[in-house]
């Protein structure tokens, strides 16, 4: 049909990239790459593929298998979900990034915010039925995954800038905190409870005196281990020879019965099947898989850049929607929940020493076959262990010396890291999201709507000019006020640009004769600019004053001119310098 084929050809273009990098890192564009690759990148990195590579690969695939299966239990756990979940996560998702991921070296499973997030949403929506729950949790990744398909047609990652590092600094260490918090009960062998981060730790403090001891010492042994472990052993699986230890431990003690176990996990793959449950059947599951989105895509793409700038490769963080987009598909289809790339596990993968995302095919592979012949090993190992492993692994979300940077930088941003903080311990993880996309926008806003105005003097022995509250020996300009806005001029701005210089003009008005705005530093104007230099110029004419602009940007010339301002502001010469102005003024006074 003439209307399918217009709209695969649109379809087509839509998607193909400026640039592709290939894994010998160099840069194919797009007369070299068809779009098929772009789209598709085993087959730019395949084509290069090394032999020496795949034991590489293979070994780190291993390794990685190794550190999930400890992990991948206690998230499951962290999730409210049945142990195995958590490794169809890694099993799954990581084959769906390899296959449209653009990372050498992301690794894809589930991570303790997403855990949490999912554990503390899905429960009241489930009303106490494991099997509803499941099926909620299978459905928020699918609707997580069509997000990210969507996202990356629209190509709509860059949305994601608007959350800032300094709002992920807050909600990491909240995050942290809300975690822990679910944990500790775990740890000591108390029931716990609480719907939130205040909650749960009132429940623990009212019940330590129940606390077992067994429980607490294995606990704090396990705790004990991984510290030392990623002290002295850094990225080697520590967890699972702490795991194997504890079983050990807890098999020729014959003390099963006294300390809570993982219990018997069902043997085999997960089965295939689209989710049970639609979109309209639960109600929160759409803000669920956009926390959900909106965590992974962050996580993923932050720690992907820290391996591609090591390495020195290009990220493309639009293909990262569609990797991510696969991986939560994949695992959808297998009946798990949602699954993100995290540091700590890519880092593993890295440093074992992965070349390509072949290694996640390799580590999905391994766990394959432990699923389908280790898992009875696995039932004496005791909860607390799971518990010291996720504590040990969100300890790094606590960055102590970057808040107390901010604190002595900027008081503004510690303030919305402050936010995003309170908010995830007060609100919990998914109201948290929300919060910091709030904050992020917020932050951003106050930046944009009060931009910093500079008055400029001269250089000395120059004819260039700077901010003269910054460099005090900058020469004053004799009957000549001129300043520059350091931000575009925008509706939201310019009310407080037009008020700092007519605060600046009433102080020095009986001298002054001139006022110039070098736009050099607002490469964009709305209409609401525009208006306000009118709006300046029959103030600044009152007064017996001139206004004159300079250096402004091809589309500002023109938006200026269409609305009039270069008639009363005089001609905006794309020659004129600020020095220019000034001198011709000056020529001008000395001949009167």
């Amino acid at each position: 049909m003439p209307g399918s084929t217009l709209l695969a050809k649109t379809t087509c273009s839509l998607f193909q990239p400026l640039e592709i990098e290939t894994s010998n890192g160099t840069v194919r564009g797009p007369g070299k790459a068809s779009r098929w690759k772009a789209i598709f990148p085993p087959a730019q990195w395949i084509p290069d593929y090394q032999a020496g590579w795949l034991k590489d690969d293979l070994f780190a695939g291993i390794t990685l298998a190794a550190y999930a299966v400890p992990v991948a239990l206690a998230y499951a756990a962290l999730a409210g979900l049945p142990p195995q979940v958590g490794v169809y996560g890694y099993l799954l998702g990581g084959i769906g990034y390899a296959l449209f991921g653009s990372s050498r070296h992301l690794a894809i499973g589930p991570t303790s915010a997403i855990s949490l997030m999912v554990g503390v949403t899905v429960a009241p929506l489930a009303m106490g039925d494991p099997v509803r729950y499941a099926q909620i949790t299978t459905l928020a990744a699918f609707v997580a995954a069509a997000m990210c398909i969507v996202a990356w047609v629209l190509r709509l990652s860059a949305l994601t800038n608007f959350i800032s590092e300094t709002v992920l600094l807050g909600f990491k260490a909240g995050a942290a905190l809300s975690i822990a918090a679910t944990q500790i009960p775990a740890l000591l062998g108390i029931p716990g409870g609480g719907h939130n981060f205040i909650e749960r730790l009132l429940k623990i403090l009212s019940q330590l005196t129940q606390a077992q001891p067994l429980t607490v010492t294995i606990g704090l042994v396990g705790l004990l281990l991984l510290w030392l472990g990623e002290r002295f052993l850094p990225s080697r699986p520590i967890a699972l020879v702490v795991v194997i230890i504890s079983i050990v431990f807890i098999s020729i003690t014959n003390l099963a019965t006294r300390v809570a176990t993982v219990g018997e996990l069902p043997a085999g793959l997960p089965t295939f099947s689209l989710p049970m449950l639609q979109i309209q059947d639960v109600d929160d599951v759409i803000p669920l898989a956009f926390a959900a989105l909106l965590l992974s895509y962050i996580e993923s793409v932050s720690a992907a850049r820290t391996f591609a700038v090591k390495h020195g490769y290009k990220l493309d963080v639009r293909q990262e929607l569609l990797g991510l987009g696969s991986a939560n598909l994949f695992v959808a289809f297998g009946q798990g929940y949602p699954v993100a790339g995290g540091l700590s596990q890519s880092a593993v993968n890295e440093k074992a020493g992965a070349r390509t995302p072949l290694s996640l095919v390799f580590a999905s592979v391994t766990l394959a076959l432990c699923l389908l012949f280790f898992t009875s090993f696995l039932k004496p190992l005791p909860k607390a262990v799971l518990a010291a492993i996720v504590l040990m692994a969100v300890k790094g979300l606590i960055n102590i010396r970057e808040i107390g940077h901010l604190w002595r930088v900027s008081r503004l941003e510690f303030t919305v890291a402050i936010i995003a903080f309170v908010g995830v311990l007060l609100l919990g993880i998914l109201q948290g999201v929300i919060v910091a996309a709030v904050a992020s926008i917020l932050l951003l806003l106050q930046r944009v709507a009060h931009p910093h105005v500079a008055f400029l003097g001269r250089i000395p022995g120059t004819r260039r000019f700077s901010d003269s509250a910054r460099h005090k020996s900058n020469e004053p300009i004799p009957s000549v006020l001129a300043f520059r806005v350091e931000a575009g001029l925008v509706y939201f701005n310019v009310d407080h640009v037009l008020r700092v210089v007519l605060e600046r003009i009433a102080v020095a008005e009986k001298s002054l004769r001139l006022v110039v705005c070098d736009l050099s530093t607002s490469p964009y104007i709305d209409l609401a600019g525009a208006k306000m230099f009118l709006h300046l110029q029959a103030e600044l004419a009152k007064r017996g004053i001139i206004l004159r602009l300079v250096e402004a940007h091809a589309s500002v010339r023109d938006l200026l001119r269409i609305e009039h301002v270069e008639e009363r502001a005089g001609a905006i010469d794309r020659l004129a310098t600020l020095a220019d102005v000034i001198d011709n003024f000056q020529k001008e006074e000395t001949q009167r």
